[in-house]
């Protein structure tokens, strides 16, 4: 599907000698340079006797990818999850695992069963592309391991291609980093009457773990080897078991399929491309390609993906469209892997040459090739795109001064141009989903940004985070100036929680579910606001508005604040 890959570069580079392959071979591991450079089989030793030291499943189950005849299943096996050297307690052997897939709960109508491994080389993940099942159907899943049984999920099929759907209900989410609060939103939704869900990025934070404080006040029986930054793969596997051991997000895992895509902390804050962040622990390309081909691995390890997006090396293919009958078409989307270095030098800037270079790009050409094209074919009434950056044009300065953040669209707003010209020519009606940023926000999406009286072609809807940033506010100063001085943004709002919709053939509602506080658990969750938009009819309407108090003796930082912040530091948002 893309042309060349970054590993086969990389390979070229190697035998060119353009890359110092001492150098490469001195800062990978054996195993990361084996799969880097496409050799090592799997292991063929079996544990074939004997008992887990400890139950292995610790770390839950998932399911994902939904088709209208199958979807992936996901586990791992971790008796010791937290395990230094990020192998959760598990032999050096592949395991053989069963599954099984049944109409009901208690699995009196199995369906589908059979066996996988889970090798030592992924971690002991299992990822089981379970076919043969009928479209627009619950089922129930389990595994099975050296005599110990998974909690049991609940996963869903897509409806059949091109079939009428009434009604299809999702929540989507986004930035979760562990140690800014508890996973309370998971809590509430996985209560919730959905189809599924959708993650944009930031699932896991890059960042070492506080032993102490934190907004979990952990306590220092967490190992101390958690301490230090991921970069290397056991470390990523760490951060993932650890992220993965919330009771919450596992409920949220076991009650709905979901449909994944990554940002910058799935690697590096900020990394684009090639190109590591300012600062890098791994500063040069070939540390740094070493560094995104472990994180890669690793997310790979822990999603319910299919083998299309196994990993090569520092290439993962991700971006893919999933159909939903005639309703909705999903183009998740990739705008970190292939991106163009950050305008400017990164931050929040005026508009410049390189931001609004049209050459300059944050899909890649490949993508954006492949998404036009879809959007052109796609037959369906609502045409999605699954990402994580700002779409929109927001301005954070006041009167005339321009002020955006490079990281965002706004950064690549030549390419975004051109994008909405091709949007509006090909009539697609983009409902754009996003995380990232840590607020919630609303937007019409404008042929031309600059002149409120253009063309609405679009709606964006921009989720909070589960967590990262911690408790946040209901308004902030920055938020209200970003209103001002962008009148095609319709809603802000900075505390925790996710985006509830409700999509028809008629009508596409959003809901801003959120909560007071996560800095302690048990807050309850309010439906902040509520905006629709009508089929054919781009533009967002007001469903209804509620004032949620912020948790009073909150002192924590919001995102906006932060990015104010920052903007008067010199330095750009980090997000």
């Amino acid at each position: 599907m893309r042309d060349e890959l970054v590993g086969r570069r990389i390979r070229q580079q190697l035998l060119a000698g353009d890359l110092d392959r001492r150098k490469f071979m001195a800062v990978t591991a054996a195993s990361t340079v084996a799969l880097v450079l496409g050799k090592g089989p799997y292991t063929t030793r079996t544990m074939n006797s004997g008992r887990f030291s400890d139950y292995p499943f610790t770390l839950g189950v998932a399911s994902g990818d939904p088709l209208p005849d199958g979807v992936v299943l996901w586990t791992r096996l971790a008796p010791d999850p937290l395990a230094e050297g990020g192998h959760g307690g598990m032999p050096d052997a592949r395991v053989p695992v069963q599954w099984e897939v049944a109409e009901d709960e208690n699995f009196r109508r199995v369906v589908r069963r059979g066996t996988a491994s889970a090798y030592p080389e992924l971690a002991h993940s299992v990822h089981v592309e379970v076919s043969g099942l009928k479209p627009n159907r619950w089922y129930y899943y389990r595994f099975r391991a050296r005599g110990e049984i998974s909690p049991v999920g609940r996963t869903k099929t897509t409806p059949a291609y091109g079939a009428a759907v009434d009604q299809l209900r999702f929540a989507f989410a986004s930035c979760q980093r562990y140690t800014d609060g508890y996973y309370t939103a998971y809590q509430h939704m996985a209560q919730e009457d959905l189809d599924f869900v959708l993650h944009l990025g930031d699932y896991i934070y890059e960042y070492g773990v506080e032993m102490n404080g934190g907004a979990r006040n952990l306590p220092d029986l967490l190992p101390d080897y958690l301490i230090p930054e991921a970069v290397t793969l056991d470390r990523y596997r760490l951060q993932y078991a650890l992220y993965k051991l919330d009771p919450n997000l596992q409920a949220t895992h076991q009650a709905f399929p979901f449909i994944v895509t990554w940002d910058d902390h799935e690697v590096e804050n900020n990394y684009a491309g090639l190109v590591p962040e300012e600062g890098s622990q791994t500063p040069t390309l070939e540390e740094f390609l070493v560094r995104r081909a472990n994180a890669y691995r690793a997310y790979y390890e822990h999603m319910p993906l299919r083998r299309s997006s196994m990993p090569s090396g520092p290439d993962m293919q991700l971006y893919r469209r999933l159909s939903f009958g005639s309703l909705i078409d999903f183009h998740v989307l990739d705008t970190r892997q292939y991106r163009d270095d950050q305008a400017a030098g990164d931050g929040t800037k005026p508009p410049n040459d390189e931001s609004l270079d049209p050459t300059r790009t944050a899909t890649g050409e490949e993508q954006e090739r492949w998404l036009l094209d879809s959007l052109s074919a796609s037959q369906a009434t609502w045409k999605v795109l699954a990402q994580q950056i700002f779409f929109s044009q927001r301005d954070f300065a006041a009167g005339d001064e321009l002020s955006f953040s490079m990281d965002g669209w706004d950064g690549y707003a030549g390419q975004r141009d051109r994008l909405l010209r091709e949007f509006a020519d090909l009539g697609v009606n983009p409902v754009v989903l996003t995380g990232d940023v840590h607020a919630n926000y609303a937007s019409d999406v404008k042929l031309n940004f600059s002149d409120p009286n253009s063309p609405t072609i679009g709606v964006e809807f921009v989720g909070t985070s589960i967590a990262s940033g911690q408790n946040g506010s209901d308004s902030t100063s920055t938020g209200d100036r970003i209103l001002a001085e962008n009148p095609h943004i319709k809603f802000f709002n900075g505390q925790r929680g996710y985006v509830r919709c409700t999509v028809t053939p008629d009508l596409w509602q959003s809901d801003y579910r959120v909560v007071p506080y996560i800095t302690e658990p048990g807050a309850d969750i309010f439906t902040r606001a509520s905006f629709v938009t009508e089929a054919a009819n781009p533009g967002l309407q007001v469903a209804s508005l509620r004032s949620v108090p912020s948790r009073p003796e909150s002192e924590f930082e919001t995102d906006a604040e932060r990015f104010e912040r920052e903007r008067r530091d010199g330095r750009g948002p980090t997000a």
